[in-house]
């Protein structure tokens, strides 16, 4: 059977309908609100051809019929809306991702995925690179007591980590100054994955006359470097999905839950099956059983070609589509840009 073009106008009625109204679609609606130039008659008889070949699925006899996972799959890829966000939306999203962007990356990531879920009124999920990916981009030490140090360590993808170590005795901030300076001269671009005994011993060697700091500080480094092995995960807006009346029902809900606050789920599907810069993932094509009745779009912000985190977005496989991706490049072109202007300006 051909899906030819009369077939493929009806489809995208139908779909256009049910993301809109969230109700089962029969031939007198689409016949109404829709000038295709066709009796209903024959919008039914089409309607059960695209049933048929697999696009529609209708859940009663008397029921309408509602977009297959293979209906929005031919949506997404072929028929829907080149992705756009009038001027206005634009300029707000920008204008609020410049708001928050106070030279951290983690902020703005953080802010960034607030404004997609308020945008897209649907969960929104960012996953950060894991901290052993990473490089070190700035390392510093603070005398805050007399035998107290605060150690910031700011890695390449925006994570900040603080640690407080102890030493045996008063270190003094010319010794400080010096100790710090050359961890920066050999640490910074070098990735943690790096760090091993051997390259610390030679870092030992740097640092003649100051081995009584090293040895204090180094392990408290190392530790803060290499703790953990997973990804950060940060989520949004998880009860929008009850302004969907589909997730009034008892199971859906438990299982959109279920989804949302098991890290190792969202760690799943933030790892796009493909390349791509932009991947959509609908229904059955989603490999975790709790994912099976979502949609999830997802999108990489980079530096300089590096991918350093994906966003996603999780809603019912009736979300709207085309909204959802403008936002997304917007929110993503924009996190570039300020980390970009972030990490390319000197460190003072």
């Amino acid at each position: 059977m051909d899906m030819d073009e009369r077939k493929i106008k009806i489809l995208q009625a139908i779909i256009t309908d049910y993301i809109t109204y969230g109700e089962p679609v029969g031939s007198r609606t689409i016949s109404k609100r829709y000038d295709l130039g066709i009796s209903s008659a024959t919008i039914r008889n089409e309607m059960a051809d695209l049933e048929e070949m697999g696009y529609l699925e209708q859940l009663h006899t008397s029921s309408g019929r509602r977009p297959s996972d293979k209906g929005y799959r031919l949506y997404v890829d072929k028929l829907m809306n080149t992705p756009t966000l009038t001027e206005e939306e634009q300029n707000s999203i920008r204008r609020e991702i410049r708001e928050i962007a106070l030279n951290e990356v983690d902020a703005i990531v953080k802010g960034a995925i607030d404004i997609v879920s308020n945008f897209t009124r649907l969960t929104s999920v960012v996953k950060f690179a894991p901290v052993q990916k990473s490089s070190i981009k700035y390392i510093k030490l603070l005398a805050i007591e007399k035998y107290l140090i605060l150690s910031t360590i700011i890695t390449d993808n925006g994570n900040i980590k603080n640690n407080t170590i102890k030493v045996a005795n008063e270190v003094d901030d010319d010794k400080l100054i010096r100790v710090n300076n050359v961890l920066n001269g050999l640490l910074v671009g070098i990735s943690i994955e790096q760090i091993s005994l051997d390259f610390l011993v030679n870092l030992r060697n740097e640092l003649v006359g100051y081995e009584e700091i090293f040895d204090s500080i180094i392990p408290a480094l190392h530790e803060t470097l290499v703790q953990g092995d997973s990804s950060e995960i940060y989520t949004k807006g998880t009860t929008n999905i009850f302004d969907y009346p589909e997730y009034n029902n008892i199971d859906r809900a438990k299982a959109f839950l279920g989804l949302i606050n098991n890290e190792e789920n969202l760690n799943q599907i933030l790892t796009p099956a493909t390349e791509e810069p932009l991947y959509i993932g609908i229904g059955k094509e989603n490999y975790i059983e709790c994912a099976k009745d979502c949609s999830i779009i997802t999108a990489s912000y980079s530096y300089k070609g590096r991918v350093m985190g994906t966003i996603g977005v999780i809603g019912p496989t009736r979300m709207n589509y085309d909204k959802v991706v403008a936002v997304l490049d917007t929110v993503v072109e924009e996190i570039d840009k300020n980390i970009s202007k972030i990490y390319d300006e000197p460190e003072v």
